[in-house]
Formats: C-alpha cells, structure tokens, sequence
C-alpha cells in the first residue's frame, strides 16, 4: 500500500466519548416519577363519604342505644316507686311480699303462692311492728301457724286479738262481721309477740292477718 492509499487520520471523537468507529449507544428512558401533591406531603386514601356515615351511624348507636335504655329503666323504676309510695300513703299496705329478712325477723313466713300479700312495717325508737295480710289455703294456714310456733287449736272462734288502733293504722276493716278465729303468741326472750285474725268467710281461702312486734331494750 503507498501513501496515497492510507486515510487520513482525524483527531475527531464522537460526542459520547467514544472511540472512532465504535457505536453510539442511546441511553434508556428514566421513567418520571408520578407527580405528588403540592408541597411535598404524601397523599393518604381518603375514606369515602358513605365509610364516614357509617362509622358516624355506629357511634352513634352505641351512644344513644345504652342511653335510652337507662333512661327508660329510670322511668320505670320511678313509677314504679311512686305507684308504691301512693299505695302506701292510701292505706299503709304495699301490694308485695315482705322481704325474706323482714319475715324472718319478725317470724312472719308468708306461704308460697299466697294471693293477694300486703304489707308493712313501722319502726319507732323503742319498737318496730310488721303489718301482714295475706289470703292462703287451708294447707298454707296450717304451715303457718306451724311456722309461727302455734295451731290451728289455738285460733279462738269469734276472737279478733288485732286492736282497733293497730287495724286502724293500716286501714283494716276487721270489725264489719264474718267469721273471724284469733290467737296471740306472747314473745319469748328477744323475739316478737304476735297478733294473728284469720276470717273464714270462705273456709277454702281463709284470709291472715298478722301483726309482728319486736320491742327493743334500751
């Protein structure tokens, strides 16, 4: 090969700096990251408006509904009070049982599924009385006179040993005629005395009248 025959050599480089005769290679896209909200902060899933009314809903059940029932109970536990306070500033008598211990203090067990049962107590400072009335069978009055610690033998026909200040004080009317058959049974130690009327009018459902006395020692 002559001279004339070899290329000129350059001094000329391509822009990427590569070497003659090599290959410009492109470079690859960057993907743009996604555009974020103004300022920089980072956007949260906001809940929808029919989540947030639920959720309101809720909240709001478990509110109200407790609530409510309070309220209804409070309703219902004052009428209830008041309809029994009525009765008794009436008559002196409460339309219910006595209570397990008032029956046991004062020896008065009323038999089960006696109907109608009324009662009261009255306490003083030197002595408390519980007022019993009460319609039973001829097995309940037995048990109770048992219970008492007396008998059916012991009820005196035609006797009423209730008094009339006692009778009056409840607003019993145990003078007005019938068949009536009555006992005392006098305290023994600290024990109450009692003053126990039974009408017969109707010998299947004789109807009790009890009145309990403690006295106090002072």
């Amino acid at each position: 090969m002559t001279e004339l025959d070899t290329p000129p050599m350059t001094d000329e480089h391509d822009p990427a700096g590569q070497e003659p005769g090599q290959a410009v290679r492109e470079a690859p896209e960057r993907p743009e990251p996604p555009a974020g909200p103004p300022g920089g902060a980072s956007a949260a899933p906001r809940p929808s408006r029919r989540r947030r009314w639920l959720t309101a809903l809720v909240i709001f059940l478990l509110i109200a509904v407790p609530a409510g029932y309070i309220v209804i109970s409070a309703e219902q536990s004052r009428d209830s009070g008041q309809s029994k306070e009525e009765e008794a500033a009436a008559t002196g008598l409460y339309n219910d049982f006595p209570s397990k211990v008032q029956q046991r203090i004062y020896n008065v067990p009323v038999p089960a599924g006696s109907t109608p049962v009324y009662y009261y107590e009255s306490n003083a400072w030197h002595r408390s009385s519980l007022y019993v009335q009460f319609r039973t069978n001829e097995w309940g009055l037995d048990h109770y006179l048992k219970w008492a610690g007396t008998s059916r033998a012991a009820l005196k026909d035609g006797e009423i040993t209730i008094t009339g200040a006692q009778a009056a004080k409840v607003g019993w009317d145990l003078a007005g005629g019938g068949q009536w058959a009555g006992t005392s049974i006098k305290a023994e130690g600290p024990g109450p005395s009692q003053r126990i009327a039974v009408n017969f009018d109707d010998p299947d459902h004789p109807v009790v009248y009890v009145v309990s006395t403690v006295a106090f020692k002072r």
